[in-house]
């Protein structure tokens, strides 16, 4: 090999790993965008979007962008476009996001548990799964799933696990199709659908297990555990939302943000940050924990 050959090889190789080095230090340097779906729509989480990010980019110590989806597809969208390289998202939003190879879950929110006969939180008890509630106004006189049939029921979008999948999956099986023996009217976030059956409008509504305590500061004049109760309380278990990043994620990177995460409950700012989901501490995610959805929106599908 003559010494001008060789002279070219080394130049190319060292032109390379300067590209390399200029590559990952571009990357480094790339704003990290978040994004989560809203439980409402007042206006409360989009003003909390921006000390979000604040605190997280602090944490992570690069720019971090937080927005926010309109609905459970826009994340998943995202996700799939890789616009967003992490996400919050709703346990039914994930398993969507998954199929299409668009993100990996790397850690599970920890929500404060609820008793199932009080509907009130358990005191210092923590889990990784919730149900789904169908609620009516105490005085409808409504009791059972059959009751239900030729009602008008306020839902969320049909890839809501709680807000749609479950209910309609679990009526199915007791052999009410929702579909064509009710009239289903579809809002985008709880409060909606609660103001809704408070007013007479809805007859019922599919919202998740403690949504009346959630929300109940939401509605001066009204107490919700009086004027409300649980028709129906799912029999499935419902993972909590995934703290999720798109392919390809370094995995240095992947380490910072789960420290973040796992350590957020440790500081006012982030006890702040996690109140906008009622998320109480964050666990390593197990896949498996996200397979059931499967099954519940074949049966809510057919």
């Amino acid at each position: 090999m003559n010494k001008k050959f060789m002279k070219y090889v080394l130049s190319a190789l060292l032109f390379a790993v300067v590209l390399t080095g200029c590559s990952a230090k571009n990357d480094a340097e790339k704003p990290l965008v978040l994004q989560f779906v809203p439980t409402n729509n007042d206006g409360s989480m989009q003003a909390k979007a921006k000390p979000f990010a604040e605190y997280l980019s602090e944490k992570l110590g690069r720019e971090v962008q937080v927005t926010l989806a309109t609905d459970y597809s826009t994340i998943v969208e995202a996700m799939a476009s890789g616009k967003v390289d992490i996400g919050i998202m709703p346990p039914a939003a994930y398993l969507q996001a998954r199929e299409k190879g668009a993100a990996t879950a790397i850690l599970t929110s920890q929500l404060g548990a609820f008793n199932p006969e009080t509907g009130l939180p358990e005191a210092d008890k923590l889990t990784g799964t919730f149900k789904a509630e169908i609620l009516v106004r105490k005085d409808s006189g409504l009791n059972t799933l059959q009751d239900l049939v030729g009602k008008k029921i306020v839902t969320l979008q049909p890839n809501s696990a709680s807000g749609y999948i479950y209910p309609v999956a679990e009526m199915r099986m007791a052999g009410i199709d929702p579909v064509t023996e009710t009239t289903l009217t579809i809002v985008n976030d709880i409060p909606s659908e609660i103001t809704a059956v408070l007013n007479g409008q809805q007859d019922a509504a599919f919202v998740f297990q403690g949504a009346r305590v959630v929300f109940g500061g939401k509605f001066e004049g009204h107490n919700l555990m009086d004027e409300l109760k649980v028709l129906h309380l799912s029999d499935g278990d419902i993972p909590n939302d995934a703290i999720a990043v798109k392919p390809g994620t370094d995995e240095a990177l992947i380490k910072q943000i789960k420290e973040v995460f796992l350590n957020m409950s440790k500081d006012e700012a982030g006890l702040e940050a996690m109140s906008m989901w009622s998320h109480k501490g964050y666990v390593e995610a197990d896949e498996k924990n996200y397979d059931t959805i499967d099954t519940y929106a074949k049966k809510a599908a057919e």
